[in-house]
């Protein structure tokens, strides 16, 4: 009886590779992280911080500082990029205006950033609530620049002059990606109505920036393309992220 050749050894398991510095996400810890967690609960905000998952909410936190999204946290659009809940939104918030206002009076910012969810269902988009937290911001922290991150206002022009008549320092509407890929990742989106916002929000003598996120599958030209729509239209500053 022939004996029966022995089994090969098991392939050795790689080492996993270590990861590279900036990919690592720090602890939410600290002094500063613990107190903007407070205050954000005590007023009972949202941030899109939290809503939507951000890997630097730890960072910024750290260093006591905070996106605040108002007009809720449920979102009436389902872009593919990001994690805020898609749904049928609760009835506005009315005092939502003071309570932000008074979390950044009591942050002590230089600069304070604000975005909101789209509100699609309401008639004037949230134009409203938008100008009255700018207005009092501007009250509470009359030494603090305001940046506001709108929505896409859906051709309401008069909802956006609401929105931008709050006195903020720069107001940001982001495109996100290219025109061949709005479908997919903005898809109740569309390309030339956020240029358009954004002419109109120039030609009404505000300073304007905008963001493009990168690594989604768009070819470099498209980039150029839409860093020359953008400035065709009026746009101040752009940020491209990944």
């Amino acid at each position: 009886m022939q004996p029966q050749p022995a089994a090969p050894a098991p392939a050795a398991t790689p080492a996993r590779a270590r990861k590279p510095d900036w990919l690592r996400v720090k602890l939410p810890i600290g002094p500063d992280y613990a107190a903007v967690r407070q205050l954000v609960d005590e007023h009972k905000l949202h941030t899109i911080c939290q809503s939507g998952n951000c890997p630097n909410m730890g960072e910024c936190w750290g260093a006591g500082t905070a996106t605040f999204m108002i007009l809720g946290n449920v979102c009436t659009r389902s872009c593919s990029f990001c994690a805020v809940a898609t749904g049928r939104p609760s009835e506005l918030d009315l005092d939502e205006p003071r309570r932000v206002a008074e979390a950044i009076a009591l942050m002590k910012v230089k600069h304070a950033v604000i975005t909101s969810v789209n509100r699609d269902e309401l008639k004037d988009r949230g134009a409203g609530v938008w100008r009255d937290t700018v207005v009092l911001t501007k009250q509470l922290s009359p030494g603090t620049t305001i940046e506001t991150l709108i929505p896409d206002v859906k051709a309401n022009w008069e909802a956006l002059e609401t929105m931008i008549s709050g006195g903020q320092e720069v107001i940001s509407h982001n495109m996100e990606t290219v025109g061949s890929l709005y479908r997919l990742v903005r898809p109740q989106a569309k390309y030339d109505r956020s240029l358009e916002q954004i002419r109109r929000t120039k030609l009404a003598g505000q300073r304007t920036k905008s963001g493009i996120m990168l690594g989604l599958g768009e070819k470099a030209d498209e980039v150029h393309q839409a860093m020359d729509d953008l400035v065709a239209n009026g746009l101040d500053i752009l940020t491209l992220g990944q």
